[in-house]
């Protein structure tokens, strides 16, 4: 059993392989607890298609005790639960940071692998090797340790700070963050702004993604003999709409009884605004500038829980700090390194306070 503590009870000494408490300080030479935690949540098989949620939710839950957190479960479909850590601010009436994360990874094909996909083996130059390392159970540590730190240093945040955990996004997230925003629940979280995942920059730079496109999934159904079946054309230049009346026409030529439906069909475009005179987007840059951290705007070239959280409103920043990392999501032998990782907490430890600092709208007051 891995045995969790507040860092500034005890230190346990890790094996390099083995798991550890959560977030103390560790003796030269050993290894950082924050690299053990993230380590552990790693060899959890949250990968689908049968993501063990269950373990995820004990492994939260036993941080929301180590924290002092309240955690709130709510079920938006069966066996889909979305999870909330709330730090209550000084002035719970302002709107709320929300800071989310997925658990959920995708499949792996371990034999492309150099290392056991759950292992989360550590190599000698202190890469992690495990699904998930990047998309995006790093972030979610992350936001855990920053908080973990802020909490030990005394710090009361002004506005309320919601560290949100959601199932199946991996998947098109219907039966989680889509179905959420529609909730009651996700009302009362009264969010002004939301940080989200972004991707690995193997520049210097690191960057933050403002928009994304909108992803399509279209299953037809053409009944007839089995054979040959070509598939649509990627990355294709065609206006949304005209691509979507080809489709038609592909249908009505082939014959009668086709029929196609959109598992996923995306139209919205919000973007979040990136102009200095906005508040909540001089708060994050304005805290980046401070960490000397040089930011690459960018529109996420596929899609995340951001779009469902733009759509109804809140402003939404794609970000992962992980600059000079190679960018793997979805790939074989995805890995992090763990000093990245270390970094990466630090930003959100000045990331965190400063959006929680933006100043009461004048609909706030």
């Amino acid at each position: 059993m891995v045995v969790f503590v507040f860092p500034r009870l005890v230190t346990m000494l890790p094996d390099k392989d083995g798991p550890v408490a959560g977030g103390g300080q560790s003796p030269p030479g050993a290894e950082d607890p924050a690299v053990s935690l993230f380590r552990d949540y790693l060899r959890l098989r949250t990968v689908h298609p049968d993501p063990d949620y269950d373990g995820a939710l004990r492994f939260l839950d036993r941080i929301a005790e180590e924290l002092e957190l309240p955690m709130k479960k709510i079920e938006v479909w069966p066996d889909r639960v979305v999870s909330i850590m709330t730090w209550e601010g000084k002035n719970p009436s302002l709107k709320s940071i929300l800071l989310n994360s997925h658990t959920d990874v995708v499949p792996v094909f371990q034999e492309h692998w150099k290392y056991d996909a759950f292992s989360a083996f550590k190599d000698a130059e202190g890469n992690i090797y495990a699904r998930g390392t990047q998309d995006m159970k790093c972030v979610t540590i992350q936001y855990i340790q920053a908080i973990r730190r802020l909490k030990a240093e005394g710090h009361r945040l002004m506005r309320t700070v919601h560290l949100m955990f959601v199932p199946d996004e991996e998947v098109g997230g219907h039966k989680g963050m889509e179905t959420f925003v529609k909730h009651p629940e996700f009302q009362k979280l009264n969010i002004g702004f939301a940080l989200d995942e972004g991707l690995a920059n193997p520049g210097e730079a690191f960057t933050v993604f403002y928009g994304e496109r909108n992803p399509w999934w279209i299953t037809v159904h053409c009944p007839g003999s089995p054979g040959h079946g070509s598939r649509f054309v990627e990355n294709t230049a065609a206006e949304k709409m005209e691509f979507e009346a080809q489709i038609k026409q592909w249908c009505k030529e082939a014959g009668e009884d086709i029929t196609y439906k959109f598992a996923q069909k995306h139209m919205n475009q919000d973007v979040t605004s990136t102009e200095e005179s906005d508040p909540w987007w001089s708060a994050f840059s304005g805290a980046c500038k401070a960490m000397n951290m040089r930011l690459e705007k960018e529109i996420f070239p596929a899609a995340t829980d951001s779009r469902f959280i733009r759509a109804v409103g809140i402003p939404a920043i794609g970000f992962s700090p992980m600059n000079r990392t190679p960018i793997l999501l979805h790939d074989h032998n995805e890995y992090l390194n763990e000093q990245i990782f270390l970094k990466g907490i630090s930003v959100y430890e000045r990331l965190i306070p400063a959006l929680a600092s933006v100043p009461a709208f004048p609909d706030e007051v």
